[in-house]
């Protein structure tokens, strides 16, 4: 089934990457913080005494995650160049990551019935962004019959005792990242014509896997080689548990029984994913990589701004082309790790041509039964989210310093390996 869209935004090329230009309201609210960034301290030590101090917990859990958290907060001081906002963005990220995980163990502490709660048969959409995952995610989670989750509790899976609602009233997480929301939406009033982001939307759980401090999440709006480089070396399954552990927690607060997940950095983990989730049904995303590689940088570059005066785009390309090579050689080499009889490869355009026909065929793969309640819901969601409603953005690959034929005579070995059809 193919919807149109009845009204479309003009298409708007990105110029300001390098210089980017806020309104005036955004370079106010800049003013404001630019003092209380030189405040703060980028540290393990002095993050873990804040996390401390806003919780009244001191139990982390297993400490291997503080290696990691040093070697990032190194990066962040002496390679990535952070500007003010960067600063005070990039601390507010890792304080409220320490406090999730201090909630964590604490729950877990309290209920240790959590860890024996099952995450049975997930369904894993693995596939780089821009290949339709999102979609294909926001379309399966619309299903009452899967549990998904939506990004305010991604940003905050465990609610502590002394923010729980009364009766009838709201939940408070609701209204920060709303809050958190507004100001992306102001400084960066292009980015929902690349990836839409409300408070109900469905999240991918990298935002989870940040927890402990080990995700493909901490790349994408600062360049830090030195973290990039550790993060390679090191095998993530002790991370992948801990994001189980995080699911278990959702599943003990809030119910579900069958999870729909969703990532790009699941691209290159196969085989952790199948050893931490052995029952598990994946669903292997593909589209031009050439094209991948142009949204994904751009949405990356453009991203960049919250936490860098002056991105260079040219620096953003060549880094992100290489970041997307070695996730697509993962992809290649590890995809027979994963079970014939419980994966599925997903060609965008075949996607894009009969997105139910699509789903269709995952539902037979993951023995997941299509529902006349399920179907309903999923024709509702893609009636109240016509693709393009936000309009476009102008994708070229040569604003980063890369040349098409170049990339596309790189990743053949992938277009090769998958009879991935060309875009032009």
């Amino acid at each position: 089934m193919t919807h149109s869209t009845p009204h479309r935004p003009a298409p708007v090329r990105i110029e300001d990457y390098a210089d980017p230009q806020f309104s005036p309201e955004v370079r106010e609210m800049l003013a404001a913080i630019e003092p209380l960034a030189a405040t703060l301290e980028l540290t393990p030590a002095a993050l873990m005494d804040q996390a401390r101090a806003e919780t009244g917990l001191d139990d982390f859990g297993p400490t291997d995650f503080v290696e990691r958290l040093d070697v990032y907060c190194t990066a962040l001081r002496e390679e990535a160049g952070l500007s003010k906002l960067g600063w005070f963005n990039n601390h507010s990220q890792l304080v409220s990551t320490l406090k999730n995980r201090l909630w964590i163990e604490d729950l877990v502490k309290r209920e240790p019935a959590i860890l024996d709660v099952e995450i049975a048969a997930p369904i894993v959409i693995c596939g780089l962004p821009r290949t339709g995952t999102t979609h294909l995610h926001n379309l399966m989670s619309a299903d009452p019959g899967l549990r998904s989750l939506p990004y305010w509790e991604s940003l905050q899976p465990v609610l502590p005792a002394s923010e729980q609602p009364g009766p009838g009233e709201p939940d408070p997480r609701l209204a920060r990242c709303q809050m958190g929301l507004d100001f992306l939406h102001a400084a960066m009033p292009l980015f929902d014509r690349m990836h839409e982001m409300t408070v109900d939307h469905v999240h991918e759980e990298i935002q989870i896997l940040m927890i402990d401090l080990s995700t493909m999440l901490m790349e994408t709006s600062v360049l830090v080689p030195t973290w990039a480089a550790y993060y390679r070396e090191h095998d993530q399954t002790s991370s992948y548990r801990y994001m189980k552990k995080v699911l278990q927690c959702c599943q003990w607060l809030r119910g579900g029984e069958r999870w729909v997940l969703k990532s790009p950095q699941h691209l290159e983990q196969f085989p952790v994913l199948t050893e931490v989730f052995p029952d598990a049904t994946f669903v292997v995303t593909h589209r031009d990589p050439v094209s991948v590689t142009a949204s994904m940088t751009t949405m990356v570059t453009y991203g960049a701004r919250m936490s860098v005066a002056h991105p260079d785009p040219v620096d953003y390309g060549a880094m992100w082309s290489a970041r997307l090579e070695r996730m697509l050689e993962a992809c290649t080499r590890d995809r027979d790790v994963l079970p014939a009889d419980r994966s599925i490869d997903v060609r965008f355009d075949e996607f894009m041509a009969d997105e139910f026909a699509m789903v269709d065929r995952i539902y037979d793969v993951a023995s997941q039964p299509m529902t006349a309640e399920g179907r309903a819901a999923m024709d509702r969601f893609v009636e109240d989210h016509p693709r393009g409603r936000h309009g476009a953005v102008e994708y070229d690959i040569t604003q980063f310093g890369l040349d098409p034929v170049e990339r596309r005579a790189a990743l053949r070995f992938y277009t090769d390996r998958f009879d991935i059809p060309l875009e032009a």
